[in-house]
């Protein structure tokens, strides 16, 4: 594959020049690690990462009634049209963390009504600092709210480069939770999606992404953004993608705005494609909903002690006053899959036995599954490798696509209902998939 494509990316695509679409001044472009570089294409081969990097994604939707002057074209729609501009408020907030001395990648997904401070605007909701103050002031935002991490690069891309991506990509397989429908004549904006899994083409995928029509609006988008994220990383991120990158870029370019150059986004694919889907981490920022009537909009309140938690365990920053988690305590959400009531009491029984006294049934899990997830909500390995093994079966995940109101979501598997030999079988072939992880321990409080 490298012999096949090294040349021609190297000859055509690498480029010493940022992406970018907006200006930096010598004082924004300074927050975004001083332009240290990364990356390195020595020999002829493939750019690789030399170093941890972080990098902010953030995702926008404009429209032309965000904007005072928008394009000519666009002055005389009859609705609030799409625009491909990079100047509104961010939907999406993600810092990615790629560590190729670890072989890992971390991404913290950061909820866009996360109360936090914007330098010269006071306490508001964090997607308004793109607004404000472009990719500097959302960098400078996002790393104060996360106790001060460096932050390397920015990419912004809007929803019409997410659409160009999935298709250039062939379009992404996942299970669609539940039917979705939502109709808004103002934007052109209408989401249909019957429940399931299904292939995806890339309006589709935004219908998925855009829906936040539930009980748990922006967070049950973060949630379905972790499924189509680790979707993607498990179909489209192989040799192949890096060998058609030159083509992908090319439908994406007009609308992304990045101060990363294309050796060193060729050096982050180049990672993704290498990586172990067992060392990819989804975390988001820990919090809880603001109360009603307790500010004038809603916000998600977030827990700097808790952050300070996975920071030190996932990004390698700062340290923690943490103390052991007691599994007396520890809230464990049981998930069915399977539609076996014997098999989900049957699990619940098992844990209270092992010592686990806060156990509680939660919403099936509507994907059947053929093998149990444990699912660390917020990042607590050491917790769901317990349960785990309490279970004698399972895989365990980092991620936030169950209960948020647990720390550690079981999602019953085919797998909770064999015989207990077999069950410990597969517990060990998935322990095998996984690589030994570090002990992580939580706050005492906030």
């Amino acid at each position: 594959m490298i012999s096949a494509t090294a040349g021609a990316l190297l000859a055509v695509s690498l480029a010493s020049t940022p992406l970018m679409q907006r200006q930096l001044s010598p004082a924004e472009a300074s927050i975004f690690g001083k332009g240290e570089k990364f990356s390195s294409n020595t020999n002829l081969r493939l750019p690789e990462l030399t170093r941890p990097v972080n990098i902010l994604v953030m995702g926008v939707k404009v429209l032309t009634s965000d904007l005072a002057n928008p394009p000519e074209e666009a002055k005389n729609q009859s609705y609030h049209a799409l625009v491909n501009s990079f100047e509104g408020l961010t939907d999406t907030l993600l810092l990615l963390r790629f560590d190729p001395e670890k072989r890992k990648l971390s991404v913290m997904s950061i909820p866009r009504d996360t109360r936090t401070y914007i330098a010269n605007h006071g306490m508001t909701k964090i997607n308004e600092a793109n607004y404000y103050g472009g990719p500097a002031l959302s960098a400078k935002s996002v790393s104060e709210l996360l106790g001060g991490v460096g932050i390397d690069r920015y990419v912004t891309i809007n929803v019409q480069g997410v659409e160009a991506l999935i298709e250039a990509l062939g379009g992404v397989t996942v299970h669609v939770p539940r039917d979705m429908k939502y109709q808004d004549d103002s934007q052109h904006l209408y989401i249909n999606l019957k429940a399931g899994r299904q292939h995806l083409n890339g309006d589709q995928t935004l219908q998925l992404l855009r829906f936040r029509y539930d009980e748990n609006g922006d967070i049950g988008r973060i949630q379905r953004q972790q499924m189509v994220m680790r979707a993607l990383m498990e179909q489209a991120l192989n040799p192949t993608t890096v060998a058609r990158f030159p083509k992908i870029l090319s439908v994406i370019q007009s609308h992304i705005d990045t101060n990363l150059t294309v050796e060193e986004l060729v050096a982050l694919v180049g990672f993704g494609t290498q990586i172990n889907r067992s060392n990819t981490k989804m975390l988001m920022v820990p919090g809880e909903f603001s109360s009603p009537g307790e500010y004038i909009a809603s916000y998600w309140l977030p827990s700097p002690s808790k952050i300070q938690a996975l920071m030190a365990q996932h990004f390698d920053f700062g340290t923690s006053d943490l103390k052991d988690i007691n599994p007396n305590t520890l809230k464990i959400a049981v998930q069915d899959s399977t539609e076996q009531e014997k098999g989900l009491q049957k699990v619940m029984e098992r844990l209270k036995t092992a010592g686990y006294n806060n156990v509680y049934e939660a919403k099936p899990w509507t994907e059947p599954l053929r093998v149990t997830r444990i699912v660390a909500e917020w990042g607590d390995i050491s917790s769901a490798e317990a349960v785990r093994r309490s279970l004698g079966y399972g895989e365990v995940r980092i991620e936030n696509t169950g209960d948020l109101q647990s720390d550690v979501t079981i999602q019953l598997g085919k797998d909770a209902l064999q015989p207990p030999k077999k069950a410990a079988s597969s517990a060990k072939k998935s322990a095998e998939t996984q690589q030994e992880t570090p002990r992580l321990i939580l706050p005492s409080s906030d």
